[in-house]
């Protein structure tokens, strides 16, 4: 059972937290960070570092991640860029009403989240901004150094949890946000992970300057939901010789989500470039069928998908498959970002460098090949062994 928060304080977390190491921090830089996901990763891991709640979903805090070294929970401290006004206290409290986060976390984690959003730094290009792609890179990777300094933290992991961009077009007057922002992180020296489908470090720009950095980095588009569940079926359907002959989907959104992706064509065709190169690299080929992305408001920050799926057996007998998944966007990407964070500041530690692909357990669209999530899950069990032999 989860263990009780105290709600009659906001200093439930005054002293040294379970799971505290003495020495330098490990600094997470969160993209967005005052969004929904940004909100209940901070919030989880100073719920988690004190053991004010089980572990739920956290694979690094698994007995298999045991020997890893990855940093523990309580040396992580938070900031971050956003564009969003706000504070991320008054997100939480959001989050709580909808039931996102459980009653009294918000209350019992305060503290901490009033001294991530004090290291939360305006992001951009905001309209009117007038400075070069370069200058703003600067000007990021400034940002991200200075907190990295002034926190002593051995090291700095950079998360892109932001809204989907739509995919970048070659020729474009500037880079998209999210490169910008991927190349400041490897201007300022941090390991990199891309949780969206947005361009990141895979855009021409970033893409040389990122190989010769010598830093590890990971993504991309964090695979939570729909295309979680696609992972394990598709390859189900292949090794048991059961030809797909369509596979549709649909996703109700509601939050920041939804509106990024249900309003912009753009944008929801990058999120389903993702989901599709599941079932391609598990199938051989795709079937038929689409997946559509709609907003619709009223879900808050829960979702449903739906995948309806055709196949052919024995005899050509026609048969079918519907699944429904229903869920909490955030509360499933929380614990793969702070999984991400950890293994990333490992891997950095122990010196490894350019993509990670046994990474790809976490990911829709990863650096590796392999699309079937319990090949995936070996390869991420062989990578934690091998952080932990680099003692």
């Amino acid at each position: 059972m989860p263990h009780p928060i105290d709600t009659d304080t906001d200093t439930a977390l005054a002293t040294d937290p379970p799971g505290a190491a003495p020495g330098p921090a490990t600094g997470v830089w969160l993209i967005g960070a005052r969004g929904s996901v940004a909100t209940t990763v901070v919030a989880g891991g100073a719920a988690l570092a004190a053991g004010l709640w089980p572990a739920a979903g956290l694979v690094t805090e698994s007995a298999a991640f045991a020997g890893s070294g990855v940093p523990p929970l309580g040396s992580l401290v938070f900031g971050g860029h956003d564009v969003a006004a706000g504070t991320l206290p008054k997100r939480a409290e959001e989050l709580a009403a909808g039931g996102v986060l459980p009653y009294g976390l918000v209350s019992a984690v305060h503290r901490e989240l009033a001294d991530a959003d004090a290291e939360i730094r305006t992001g951009g290009p905001l309209p009117g901004d007038g400075r070069s792609d370069e200058e703003l890179v600067a000007a990021f990777a400034a940002d991200i150094a200075d907190f990295s300094r002034r926190r002593g933290t051995a090291r700095t992991v950079v998360v892109n949890v932001a809204s989907t961009e739509p995919a970048a077009v070659a020729g474009a007057g500037r880079l998209p946000a999210s490169t910008l922002y991927a190349r400041a992180a490897v201007r300022a020296g941090c390991p990199y992970v891309n949780f969206t489908p947005s361009a990141g470090l895979r855009h021409p720009a970033a893409e040389a300057e990122a190989a010769a950095s010598g830093l590890p980095y990971a993504g991309r588009d964090g695979k939570t939901g729909q295309t979680l569940l696609r992972s394990v079926l598709a390859p189900m359907f292949a090794q048991r010789e059961l030809r797909v002959l369509a596979w549709s989907g649909a996703n109700l959104l509601g939050g920041g989500d939804g509106a990024a992706l249900g309003g912009d064509p753009a944008a929801a065709a990058a999120k389903n470039a993702g989901k599709s190169r599941v079932l391609l690299d598990a199938l051989g080929s795709l079937p038929e069928g689409q997946t559509h992305i709609d907003d619709v408001p009223a879900l808050g920050d829960w979702k449903t998908a739906w995948d309806h799926v055709a196949f052919e057996g024995f005899l050509g007998t026609r048969m079918t498959l519907q699944t429904t998944w229903q869920g909490c966007d955030s509360a499933l990407a929380a614990p793969l970002v702070l999984d991400l964070a950890r293994l990333l500041a490992r891997a950095h530690e122990v010196g490894l460098a350019g993509p990670l692909p046994e990474l790809g357990f976490y990911f829709k669209d990863p650096d590796g090949d392999e699309a079937a999530l319990s090949r995936q899950y070996d390869e991420l069990l062989a990578f934690a062994a091998r952080l932990g032999g680099a003692r």
